[in-house]
C-alpha cells in the first residue's frame, strides 16, 4: 500500500503533493513501482493533528482519487478517512477501501461502507491524533490491541460487511511509545490469528527515530527492518512511502528464507 499524502501538515511528506496534478502524477508513480493499493489520505493523522472540516478532506481527496480512476481502472484505491460522508464521496469517485484511524467510531462509516459494497481497515488507537501519544502506558498492549481489534472486526461483520474486506491493523506509532510499537511488530503472528488482513503501517514513524537517532527523511533503513516480520505470514498489507524498496527487501528476504 502506498502513501499519498494530499495534506500540508503530514509528518513526512506534508505539502509535497498538495495540487490534484502533483498527487496523480505521485499515485501514478507509486503503481508504477508496484503499489497493490494506493491509499489517498486528505487530513493528517500525526501525534497532535488537528481535525479538518469534512468538505476540505473531500475537496483534497475525491479528485485525487477520481482522476486515478480515471487513468488506471483497474487500480485499488483506498482514502485514508474517518468520516463517513467523505468516504461515501470517495467511494462514489472510485475509491474500494476506507482506511479508518479510528476504527468506525462515526457511526455511519461501517453503514456505509457496507452500503457500498467496499473494504475497511480498522486501526486501533486510543483517543484522537491529538491526544493520542499523551497516554501510551497499557498493562498489555498486544492483548488489548488483539481484543479491540476483534471486538471492532465482529462489529463490522454485523454491519453488513464481509469478513474477506475487513483488515485489521494494530495502529504501529497510534497511542504506543517505541516499546509499545516493538511488542506490537514482534506479535503480528498473533493478531495473523484474528483471521483478517493485518495492515502494518511503520514506514518513517517516529519510534525509528527513538531508536536510531534517524531523522524523517533518513529512516528507509529502519522501516524495512520493521517490516521484515511480515514475511511467511499470510494476508499483510504494508502501508510504506518507499514502495520500490519495501518491494525489492521483501522479495529477497522472502527468497531467503524459502532457500533456508
Amino acid at each position: 500500500m502506498g502513501i499519498l499524502n494530499v495534506t500540508p501538515d503530514s509528518f513526512a511528506d506534508g505539502g509535497r503533493f498538495l495540487s490534484p496534478e502533483q498527487a496523480v502524477r505521485h499515485g501514478l508513480a507509486l503503481l508504477d513501482a508496484g503499489a497493490d493499493v494506493v491509499d489517498v489520505g486528505g487530513e493528517s493523522t500525526r501525534p497532535g493533528a488537528e481535525p479538518v472540516a469534512p468538505e476540505i478532506e473531500a475537496e483534497r481527496v475525491v479528485p485525487v482519487v477520481a482522476e486515478l480512476a480515471r487513468r488506471r481502472p483497474a487500480s485499488l484505491l483506498s482514502v485514508d478517512t474517518a468520516k463517513a460522508e467523505v468516504a461515501a464521496a470517495a467511494l462514489e469517485a472510485g475509491a474500494a477501501l476506507i482506511n479508518d484511524v479510528t476504527a468506525g467510531r462515526d457511526p455511519e462509516m461501517l453503514p456505509t461502507v457496507a452500503r457500498h459494497s467496499a473494504g475497511i481497515v480498522l486501526m486501533h488507537m486510543r483517543g484522537s491524533p491529538r491526544t493520542m501519544q499523551c497516554d501510551t502506558s497499557y498493562v498489555d498492549v498486544v492483548a488489548e490491541v488483539h481484543e479491540f481489534l476483534s471486538s471492532r472486526a465482529a462489529e463490522a461483520v454485523a454491519a453488513g460487511i464481509p469478513r474477506e474486506r475487513i483488515l485489521l491493523d494494530p495502529g504501529i506509532g497510534f497511542g504506543k511509545d517505541a516499546a509499545g510499537n516493538l511488542r506490537l511488530l514482534a506479535a503480528l503472528p498473533d493478531l495473523a490469528s484474528l483471521g483478517h488482513v493485518i495492515v502494518v503501517g511503520a514506514s518513517r514513524k517516529s519510534f525509528i527515530g527513538t531508536l536510531s537517532g534517524a531523522g524523517v527523511g533518513d529512516r528507509l533503513a529502519g522501516s524495512l527492518a520493521a517490516v521484515a516480520g511480515t514475511v511467511g505470514l499470510r494476508g499483510v498489507l504494508v502501508r510504506v512511502h518507499d514502495v520500490a524498496a519495501t518491494i525489492q527487501f521483501l522479495t529477497v528476504l522472502s527468497a531467503l528464507r524459502g532457500a533456508a
